[in-house]
């Protein structure tokens, strides 16, 4: 089937109260563990190519890929440019057929972030592309815990409620990456892992008190970073430390409930690979086969992403609702 827009797929998605899961691509195992999990599983899938991924892979392979799961699979599957940089590197994706690109400028002020966004809002609802914006700084949890009396601070890293408001009437993005504890990386938090899921609530109610709807929104660094993982990745070899903290997998299942629509995971896949790599190169010194070990990470990797899809985001058995 040909590629989905995400507009139809968020607006499933919300009734039925599950999450899609972002996964990022890199290289064709890593494509191929995402595809077969969610056909077998029969659930929607984003796949998320970030700048990085497009200098490494080169676009063009990259796109002749996706080509080849979409022609190879039943699924809706999106595809999603994440954490755009600039406004150009939008547009040549648009131009090259992505259903949806972010644009994060985030790190800007707000009017600043406000201004760069709706410039490529503007162009992609053009080309019938959606597009994804961020509000807040992905610093770990712990780092703005708001203020007396339950308020939010209104200068801080987190996402602020009524600012999101005004970010999404202001750009026009058709939806919001926020920040409410999630970081990127291995090394998610400092001491007690969670989300607060409070704001999130509230960012969530504020959108909707204002007239825009169930609205979608995204939360990226959501790898839970497994500590069998870990272990395994630091027995044959590996150097990660016991201070990794992922996402808890609880708190993604009740963001997901409250209207957390796309769920960015990458981190995870990561370390799956990685972890069955290593046990080869130790397990078996005399191997030289690439097939050798990159068959059992994409093994590894497709069991995880079936784990997400199924258990965790519960997109499962709905890719044709």
């Amino acid at each position: 089937m040909p590629l989905t827009h995400t507009r139809d797929l968020f607006a499933k998605a919300l009734k039925g109260k599950y999450a899609l899961g972002a996964f990022n691509v890199n290289n064709m195992e890593l494509l191929q563990a995402i595809i077969e999990a969610c056909e077998e599983e029969k659930a929607p899938v984003m796949l998320q190519i970030s700048k990085g991924a497009r200098d490494y892979a080169n676009p063009v392979y990259l796109k002749k890929l996706i080509e080849a799961a979409v022609s190879t699979c039943t699924i809706p599957i999106a595809v999603h440019l994440d954490h755009g940089d600039s406004f150009e590197l939008c547009k040549q994706c648009i131009d090259e057929g992505f259903t949806s690109v972010m644009i994060d400028a985030s790190h800007e002020p707000f009017e600043k972030n406000v201004e760069i966004t709706r410039r490529v809002v503007e162009y992609a609802h053009k080309h019938n592309c959606v597009v994804e914006s961020e509000l807040g700084h992905l610093v770990g949890a712990q780092f703005d815990e708001g203020e007396e009396g339950g308020g939010f601070s209104a200068g801080g890293h987190y996402t602020h409620p009524e600012e999101a408001v005004e970010f999404v009437r202001q750009s026009g993005c058709d939806s919001l990456a926020i920040a409410i504890g999630n970081s990127h990386g291995a090394y998610k938090f400092k001491g007690e892992q969670h989300l607060d899921l409070d704001r999130l609530k509230s960012i969530k109610q504020a959108l909707s008190d204002a007239g825009l709807g169930d609205y979608p929104l995204v939360l990226h660094g959501a790898s839970s970073v497994p500590k069998d993982l870990i272990t395994e990745i630091n027995k044959y070899g590996g150097q990660l430390g016991e201070d990794t903290a992922g996402v808890p997998e609880a708190d993604i299942e009740v963001a997901r409930r409250i209207g957390c629509t796309k769920v960015n995971i990458d981190t995870d896949l990561r370390l799956a690979m990685t972890a069955a790599i290593r046990k080869v190169f130790a397990t078996k010194p005399k191997e030289f086969d690439p097939r050798k070990f990159l068959g059992p990470a994409r093994s590894a990797v497709k069991d995880l992403v079936r784990h997400k899809v199924r258990d965790v985001l519960c997109c499962a058995g709905h890719a044709f609702d």
